[in-house]
């Protein structure tokens, strides 16, 4: 069953808002949608129904992007290693996920939200040689914190962007890795009984206006400057991280 909440009408609207940002996001950078619906529905329903509702939109987005480029083959050649480890490392996640007090999670999720936009803001890299030791190491850390937050960005993402991808190659990396990891969630989820039929429908409409969100941020891209808008989704995720991290300190 879907909480009472959820069907007051602000907050129809104000979740209504989050997917049309979050497609936003997404039609202006290539990337971005699951992070800013993490941080936003955590914010406003609590970590474990954000989780729930961000999967159909996730998923759907970044299937495209995973099978679109010219470069599948060869990165599931390349990357089957990590992508595995990534994919089974969920339920471990889920499993910590069920028995964990929300806002220790809600935490963890700020901090690495804020990581990820200073490490961007910063210019900063990971260095990582990508051998298959590593990538193993790397694709199970990120698959835990994907069990436990919801986000397959960390590690990641930076990983990806330091084995020596092209960009198209990388797009279509991280699209494997988010579309993968996000499936292995929902089955979690769901075996652990944290993901209902109400649920996945609930995630299924709101399809509708992240798709209006995505299709908005395609037409404002030949109109923005990339870089900028970047900076200011940085700066957004680092202040929202923040707002995560001490509203789960005061919560403690």
């Amino acid at each position: 069953m879907l909480p009472d909440a959820l069907f007051a009408p602000d907050t129809l609207i104000l979740l209504s808002a989050i997917f049309v940002l979050a497609g936003l996001v997404k039609g202006v950078l290539g990337m971005g949608m699951p992070t800013v619906l993490l941080a936003l529905l955590t914010a406003t329903l609590g970590l474990p129904l954000a989780m729930a509702l961000m999967l159909v939109p996730t998923v759907v987005t970044n299937v495209w992007q995973a099978l679109v480029g010219g470069h599948l083959l060869a990165l599931c050649r390349r990357l089957w290693l990590f992508l595995l480890a990534a994919v089974l490392a969920v339920w471990p996640g889920v499993w910590v996920l069920a028995s964990v007090e929300a806002h220790w999670l809600s935490l963890l999720l700020g901090l690495l939200l804020m990581l990820y936009a200073l490490m961007n803001l910063s210019g900063r890299r990971l260095r990582f040689s990508g051998s298959p030791v590593q990538a193993g190491a790397v694709g199970a850390m990120n698959g835990v914190l994907t069990g436990l937050t919801g986000s397959s960005v960390f590690p990641g993402v930076p990983f990806l962007q330091a084995i020596g991808l092209s960009r198209d190659a990388l797009v279509q990396a991280m699209g494997l890795l988010f579309s993968l990891s996000t499936l292995s969630l929902a089955l979690a989820l769901g075996e652990r009984d944290l993901l209902s039929t109400d649920l996945l429908l609930a995630s299924s409409l709101a399809l509708l206006p992240a798709s209006l969100g995505m299709w908005w941020g395609a037409w404002l891209r030949r109109r923005l400057s990339e870089a900028r808008f970047r900076q200011v989704f940085l700066l957004g995720l680092l202040a929202m991280g923040g707002y995560l991290v001490t509203r789960s300190l005061l919560a403690a």
